[in-house]
């Protein structure tokens, strides 16, 4: 049995989540290289307190596979999100926060085999919540949906097939 306060696993994974969105944020805004926006997160932001904004402890290594494989994957997932985007909204057009999200999912749902459609859609729907009040995370769950959609012939909300 877990204690109250221990933070679980799958916690963990989603304050990663959220950190990779940010680091890839932060990279796209700010110029920063891969390996400088690594070290910053991991020296400052995993698990600490900054500008008075406590950051939860985050799986460091999932961490950085999902911002290390959204860099060497961006040129492969930027196509599938502007397939996915409706209406004509390619990704030039959207801001640096949802481009970084959308990197992040979609990354996991095209490059992971093991996690869940919905694990992911769900956790990037609750970032998407973090940084935007309005129609933003539902466009998210249409745009991971639409990806997840084309990715498994035999999605239905649910499981990633095998293999």
């Amino acid at each position: 049995m877990t204690e109250p306060n221990e933070i679980k696993p799958a916690n963990q994974r989603g304050s990663a989540r959220l950190a990779a969105v940010q680091a890839l944020y932060q990279m796209d805004v700010g110029e920063q290289t891969l390996e400088e926006t690594l070290s910053q997160f991991e020296s400052f932001r995993l698990g600490r307190e900054l500008e008075g904004d406590e950051y939860l402890p985050a799986d460091a290594d999932y961490f950085r596979h999902i911002v290390r494989g959204v860099v060497t994957n961006q040129v492969k997932l930027d196509p599938v999100i502007n397939s996915a985007l409706q209406g004509g909204w390619p990704m030039t057009r959207i801001d640096a926060t949802l481009r970084a999200l959308l990197r992040a999912g979609v990354f996991e749902l095209t490059m992971r085999k093991d996690i869940p459609f919905k694990v992911v859609i769900r956790e990037y729907v609750d970032v998407a919540n973090a940084f935007y009040e309005d129609e933003v995370p539902g466009m998210v769950n249409g745009v991971l949906d639409a990806v997840a959609r084309k990715y498994s012939e035999g999605y239905a909300g649910g499981e990633k097939p095998n293999g």
